[in-house]
């Protein structure tokens, strides 16, 4: 690898306008703009790295500030000394005292780390030449374990129990790895016609539309009330059927208390949803394994994860077993490194990883990391959420075809945006910016927020 140095970073808030026509609405967010808090690693090269943080409008502003911070541990360091030790590295960018008081390893400074971890690993991956799956696929067991920081997680995994894991599953890893060269790795779910702030007919159009194209496994969003979500998921099963192949997934965004989300989905549960996602506080650890024993009789799993923080809480709902589906989020933790800590624990408990892709750039990233647990992780295949919104900002877009992720071929990690949409977006911009229309007003009003 060329020596490559670090030269400094800069950061864009952009925002989408997606509250206007409910896009991404649900029971406890009724109006969010996908937002993303962007982060572009500059070089003494041609190469630059870029990631980004996932955010639903305001407040990404402050995101984007936290970036600044965690970049500046960085600046000067050669991508090659970054790199060697990963795991160290990752430690290093989470070990500043003073950021660390603000928050430590969770909140706005592990949101802003996991944008600038992703941007190393993007700038790595397209050094190598290589998408960032293929970059994890390439590596040994031992390499992949170098990439994680194990303080905190030892009791649940250690970096030995880990590297047995991965060596065992190197059994059938290369038909894995053709399979996804032959992009038939992830199988794709679609929440697309699943938003709360949909009316039942553009629902039933898009169920009827997803459907035709090969998706079967769809989500809705609940929580909106009892008869409301009784209608919306008897469309759906009039749409979908109730072959079993046809998988219908329900996600209530937090909404409940414990007693409300054990009391409220016995009222769904004829309509057999796989799993509820989220049915009470993400940090809620014993809630979570409360609702699932009283679910399990009917059937009904549980999921969470989008909102999880850290390793931490993800070591507890995997240990004390109050998940049935793994969500990891791209962002939210910090970056590739956490999310295989993550994915080894999940491994070793034998829960599936079903990442969440609900937002702009997260199917871009997602892709990814379903690849990496498939082919070398967990050996076997999962589904993953695909919105189909905003795509068409990013460079590498993810593609389904078939109901599969076509698995990335170029190099990097898929989330470069594209520099007219970045122009366009930006809050709050400048002379062009679509946030300076007239268009923008009911939104800077607050009148859809």
């Amino acid at each position: 690898m060329a020596e490559i140095t670090i030269t400094g970073w800069t950061t864009r808030d952009v925002r989408f306008p997606t509250s206007l026509d409910k896009t991404g609405s649900d029971a406890m967010n009724a109006a969010a703009d996908y937002s993303s808090a962007y982060c572009i690693l500059q070089t003494d090269s041609a190469y630059t790295g870029h990631g980004m943080t996932f955010t639903i409008g305001r407040g990404n502003d402050i995101v984007c500030a936290a970036i600044a911070h965690v970049a500046a541990r960085i600046q000067g360091r050669t991508l090659a000394s970054l790199v060697a030790h990963w795991g160290q590295t990752w430690r290093h960018l989470v070990s500043d005292s003073q950021l660390r008081w603000i928050g430590p390893e969770k909140g706005v400074i592990h949101l802003a780390l996991g944008a600038v971890v992703n941007a190393v690993w993007d700038l790595w991956a397209r050094v190598l030449g290589k998408p960032v799956w293929r970059v994890v696929a390439d590596m040994t067991p031992e390499q992949v374990v170098d990439c994680i920081d194990f303080r905190y997680i030892t009791d649940a995994v250690t970096p030995a129990e880990a590297v047995a894991l991965l060596r065992a599953a190197e059994a059938g890893k290369a038909a894995r790895a053709r399979d996804a060269e032959d992009s038939r790795a992830v199988p794709a779910y679609t929440t697309s016609a699943g938003w709360l702030g949909y009316g039942e007919d553009k629902m039933r159009g898009l169920l009827q539309e997803t459907l035709a194209q090969g998706y079967r496994h769809f989500k809705l969003k609940v929580g909106g009330g009892v008869a409301q979500d009784r209608r919306r998921l008897g469309i759906a099963r009039e749409v979908i059927g109730y072959d079993k192949g046809n998988v219908l997934m329900v996600d209530a965004n937090q909404v409940w208390s414990v007693p409300e989300a054990i009391a409220y989905m016995k009222e769904l549960a004829e309509f057999r949803p796989w799993f509820i996602e989220e049915p009470t506080s993400p940090d809620d650890i014993l809630g979570h394994k409360a609702v699932r024993d009283a679910l399990r009789p009917y059937g009904i799993g549980v999921a969470t994860g989008e909102m999880c923080q850290n390793r931490v809480v993800f070591k507890q709902l995997l240990m004390s077993g109050a998940i049935d589906v793994c969500q990891i989020d791209a962002c939210r933790l910090g970056g590739v490194n956490e999310v295989l800590a993550v994915m080894l624990m999940a491994k070793k408990y034998n829960v599936p990883i079903v990442p969440h892709s609900g937002g702009v750039g997260l199917p871009e990233y997602t892709q990814h990391l379903s690849t990496i647990d498939y082919v070398v992780v967990s050996g076997k295949q999962s589904v993953l959420e695909y919105v189909d919104h905003l795509h068409e900002h990013f460079l590498h877009r993810s593609v389904i075809k078939d109901g599969f992720y076509q698995t990335p071929k170029e190099a990097g990690y898929s989330v470069e945006m594209r520099p007219e949409s970045m122009d366009r977006y930006e809050y709050p911009g400048g002379e062009g910016s679509w946030w300076r229309s007239d268009e923008a007003k009911p939104i800077l009003e607050g009148l859809k927020i």
